[in-house]
This record gives structure tokens, sequence and C-alpha cells, in this order.
């Protein structure tokens, strides 16, 4: 059924995914702030991103739905959805000045509203301007300034902003502030296209779709810095219907010192494990090893309970007979792990080759600012990148791939990466058989 998947290796039917526009302008002018890994070309980015939607649709006869257009095409046939649209736009549209000038404004752009297109409001929704004005010397003189607060320049990682599970998409509230505004833009969209919605975090709680994977029958939920506890317990209480759920605590790199996570190590589950067929999955031992995770079974619909169970990912995952394709730190750091499961066996990869060197530079910088973190890391990645160009086998042209029977289709990601993520987080997937 559409809107509902039961697991990550079931054909892949239909996907939502985003085109960047001129929010990831916005974003690129502070990558750092607007939570993108580094700075890259956003013309080459937008290239990237139609390449991925042309090769899903061409290679693997994915149906794949742009966000913008769904979203406008059923405005534009619907009254209701469009009413919703305007009105969503109108609230975070805000003028700022002389109360006249600013009530005439707000009255034109009423008066306008039947002139615009829909994609003026969905421009609105991504780039949440706020417009200044201010009165000048001479007849209709005004200076006019612009500001964008918080636009969405993340939207186009669409696995984010909710979770598609066996009981439906259960909405996300993201933990950054950057993103908190993506999920009202997206549960728009479901609600037009008439997916099952199965609950939404609320309150306190934060929780996002990249910390979640379903593995038919069971699903993991990452636990951390993007999914709080709080989070969870909402998941757990009307998000999945799963009989086993395994809570994924957020892992310490063992190379990076101290007692906190590396928010943009592993931020999510799917940065450092990901699901490549019924009997295959691939990510970095090294996190693995070090996930704690705490298993749940199900006592009836909502109810959650607890085990006594104490293991790690790794021996998790081992102990349901997968096999696992081990990566090295800067394979996982390079997105290796952040691949999209077509079918059972077949994936669309990264070319991690062309994004290490990338990732190398930019952890040297990190080194550079922060020593006594970094320094380690960066020795071991510099060693690892020393033995790829030696001897190459970089992710997926990987003997281990071969051998498990799993077929990579290789795409070059790799400015589009820079966001931090790849294939997997950039695409919504809504159906799967």
């Amino acid at each position: 059924m559409e809107g509902k998947i039961k697991a990550e290796w079931d054909t892949l039917r239909k996907v939502v995914v985003h085109k960047p526009g001129i929010e990831m302008f916005m974003g690129l002018l502070d990558p750092e702030a607007s939570l993108y890994e580094r700075a890259f070309n956003r013309y080459k980015a937008r290239s990237e991103h139609d390449t991925l939607q042309r090769t899903l649709k061409e290679e693997f006869g994915v149906t794949v739905q742009r966000m913008d257009k769904s979203l406008m095409d059923i405005a534009e046939k619907d009254n209701s959805v469009k009413s919703a649209l305007i009105d969503m736009a109108l609230s975070v549209l805000h003028f700022d000045g002389v109360e006249a000038e600013v009530n005439e404004a707000k009255a034109q752009l009423k008066e306008n509203i039947d002139l615009y297109d829909m994609n003026h409001f969905i421009d609105i929704l991504l780039m949440r301007p706020e417009v200044h004005l201010k009165s000048a010397r001479g007849a209709s003189a005004m200076h006019m300034k612009i500001t964008s607060n918080d636009p969405l320049s993340n939207l186009y990682f669409m696995r984010d902003q909710q979770a598609t599970t066996d009981r439906g998409i259960f909405m996300s509230r993201m933990s950054k502030p950057q993103r908190r505004h993506e999920p009202e833009v997206t549960k728009l969209v479901w609600k037009a296209m008439n997916l099952p919605i199965a609950g939404e975090g609320k309150g306190n709680a934060t929780i996002e779709g990249g910390d979640f994977i379903p593995m038919k029958d069971f699903a993991l939920l990452g636990n951390g810095d993007r999914t709080n506890d709080e989070g969870v317990k909402q998941m757990l209480e009307s998000g999945v219907g799963f009989d086993e759920v395994a809570v994924v605590h957020q892992p310490l790199h063992p190379l990076i010192p101290g007692d906190q996570p590396d928010p943009m190590i592993d931020m999510h589950v799917d940065t450092y494990f990901n699901v490549a067929s019924s009997s295959t999955v691939i990510g970095s031992e090294l996190l693995l090893n070090n996930a704690k995770v705490d298993v749940y079974y199900k006592e009836e619909m909502g109810n959650y309970k607890k085990s006594g169970t104490h293991t790690n990912l790794h021996d998790y995952i081992k102990s349901k007979g997968f096999n696992i394709v081990s990566l090295s730190t800067l394979e996982q750091m390079s997105y290796s792990s952040n691949f999209l499961c077509i079918k059972d066996g077949t994936i669309l990869a990264i070319d991690s080759a062309r994004i290490i060197k990338s990732v190398l530079n930019d952890l040297v910088y990190k080194a550079k600012e922060n020593p006594s973190r970094y320094g380690a890391l960066l020795d071991e990645v510099k060693k690892e990148y020393a033995q790829f160009t030696g001897a190459g086998g970089v992710f997926p042209y990987k003997k281990e791939m071969y051998e498990n029977g799993i077929d990579a289709y290789v795409l070059n990601l790799e400015n589009i990466t820079g966001g931090y993520g790849g294939a997997h987080c950039m695409t919504a997937a809504i159906e799967r058989k």
C-alpha cells in the first residue's frame, strides 16, 4: 500500500524528491550554520539531483514525484489544498515597517491572490521571507529590504521530515531549529496526496526519518542527537506496528575523545548503516560495535516492553542472520552507507572515490582548528586514504559486495552530498512492493 513500508529491500516503486532551488543558495552563504558539511557548487549539485531523478525513472522504473510540482498540480485541481497552501504561505510571510505601509502591502497581496501561480506560494514556504518597508523622500519612493528567516535549505533531504513505517507516515519533529519548519511543508504534501498519517512528534520530542529503517520482521530506530528519548516513546506509541523494534543509541566514535558523539559523523543511523538486501547490510563495524541496542517487543498496539537484552548493533544484526559488508572510517564519512536500496540485492550507490578527497580536506581543517578532538581521526583517515590510492577498492567496488551478490549502480553525487547526505537521504520512499 502506498504510504506504508515493511522492508527496506522490497522493490522501490515510488519516491518523492525536492530539487533544491534558491533556498540552497541561501544555505551556501554559511554552510556550517545551514548544517551543510562543506561548501560546494550549487549548479553542479542541481545537475546531480537531475541525474538521480533520471536514473531512478529510466534505469529502474521508479515513479519519481517532485514535491513542488505534485503540490502545485494538486492545488490547481483541489480548492481545499489550494487554500491550505495559500494560508500556510501567508502565515510565514511577514511585513515590517510603518503600520500604514504594512497594511497597504498586506491589502494589495490579498487583493492579488488569484493572480499568483501556486509556485509563488511554494517559494514563500521555502524562503520564509520578511519584507521591511521604509518610506523615502519623493513620490512612491520606498526602501525595501527582504530577509529570509530560516530558509528551508535542507528540504532536499526528503528522508528526514518523516518516517514511512508499516503503519503509515509518522511526521518528524526536527532536532535543529534550522530544519524545524520542514515537516510543516511535507505534511501538507502527504495530506494532499491522501497518504496515511500514523502520527507526529509533539512537545519535547525530536525524531527524524533518517533514524528509521524497516526490516520486515523488526525495525531499527535511532536514538541520539536527532531523535531523543521522547521521540522514541512517541514513535513506539503510534508510529510503528512491528513486533520488534531495536532502539539504536548513537555511538561514540572511538577515534574522537570525549563523552559526546560528533553529531555530523553519525547523526542518523543511515549515516553509518544501511540495508542492501534481505541477507546483507553495509556499515562501519567500528560504529556498529559501539552502538548500544535496546530491544522492545510489542505487547499490544502502541504498547512496547523493553527486554533485558544488552547488545550492540553489530551483534544484533548478526543474530538476525545478516551478513555485514564492513566500511572503513573514510568510506563511512564519504556517505558510502547512504545508498538507496532499489530492490533485494540492488542498490543505487554513491561514487565514494570522488568524495573522499573533499572529506579528507574538510577533516584537515577541523583537525587544525581542534587537534585534540580530531587529530586521531585524521591520522586514521590519512592511512586509509594512502591505502585506497595505492590499491583502490573504494566502496562500492569491494570484493565483499560481489561475494554477497550485491549489484551496485553508481552515481557521481560529488557536490550535492556536501549538504551531508546521499541518495538515501534525498528520497522519501512512499511505496515498496
